[in-house]
């Protein structure tokens, strides 16, 4: 595996341009709105025990347990309609031992599902939310957007957190970069390692819809502003704050196991957050 100096250093002509991927961390499927399979990652097998060319026009409950994918379809019920992410964790998808975390959303009439290998410690982070959200109740002005930064970051545990809030900014780092943090990189969700190799999906025509899955793979642009910055995984957090948006960018210099959990919880806090800038904004001036 290179390292992230090759990456930065390796010529333009020599990398290649992989198109739309998954990041091998995790599996992808996606779905006609009847739960019938219209691409799959190639790396499916390890999951659902079967080649990705076998389950395409196929119906996913032809490869994982009744219970499981009830219970799923329940789940994305409450969510049809909206533009939010369903979760479901610890979920037996066959009868593989291994457990998964499963995301999953609408984009325009097909649904993206993604699982990832469970991480067995679902509320650990969640418990920790209200706590976080609770210190910044008494913090104004720039001092707030810092108290927030410093906050993610002891959420997440990544070495450094930027926010962005329209021209204001704030940092929380451990250690020093060589580079600042680019919030205006085309990033997914979530990067888990940039000196992976994306898994391609089949058939390799389809639509492009994937890029709004959570762990899609970061094309060769970004994989190189990571690599300039020093920078192995991220995690990024976009909300909005009174009409405007914001981001949290959580950056790592070494890989991190891929969290639906924690991005959840990284989730909710950026929305207590958002709530704690609005009553900053209608303050008057002290």
């Amino acid at each position: 595996m290179d390292s992230i100096e090759e990456i930065a250093e390796r010529p333009a002509e020599a990398k290649e341009e992989s198109g739309v991927s998954i990041q091998p961390g995790a599996y992808l499927l996606e779905l006609s709105l009847d739960w019938i399979v219209l691409r799959a990652s190639e790396n499916i097998h390890h999951l659902l025990g079967e080649s990705h060319v076998t389950l395409i026009d196929q119906p996913l409950g032809k490869f994982a347990h009744s219970q499981a994918l009830h219970d799923l379809r329940n789940n994305f019920s409450r969510l049809s309609g909206t533009t939010g992410i369903g979760r479901a964790y610890g979920v037996r998808l066959t009868d593989d031992p291994d457990l998964v975390d499963i995301a999953f959303q609408l984009s325009e009439d097909r649904i993206l599902f993604e699982a990832v290998p469970s991480v067995g410690s679902f509320g650990a982070k969640f418990g920790t939310v209200g706590g976080l959200a609770a210190g910044v109740a008494n913090i104004r002005g720039q001092a707030l957007l810092d108290a927030g930064a410093r906050r993610m970051r002891a959420l997440t545990g990544y070495d450094r957190v930027t926010l962005l809030l329209a021209d204001r900014h704030a940092e929380s780092s451990r250690g020093v970069f060589p580079g600042p943090a680019d919030m205006s990189a085309r990033l997914p969700t979530i990067v888990a390692d940039c000196r992976a190799e994306g898994v391609a999906l089949f058939p390799r025509d389809g639509e492009e819809s994937i890029e709004l899955a959570l762990m899609c793979a970061p094309d060769r642009e970004a994989l190189e502003k990571l690599a300039a910055a020093g920078v192995l995984s991220t995690l990024r957090v976009p909300f909005i704050a009174d009409g405007t948006e914001a981001q949290f960018l959580c950056e790592s210099r070494s890989a991190c196991e891929p969290s639906l959990e924690l991005h959840a919880a990284a989730e909710l806090f950026a929305q207590l957050f958002a709530l704690r800038l609005e009553i900053d904004q209608l303050k008057p001036a002290p």
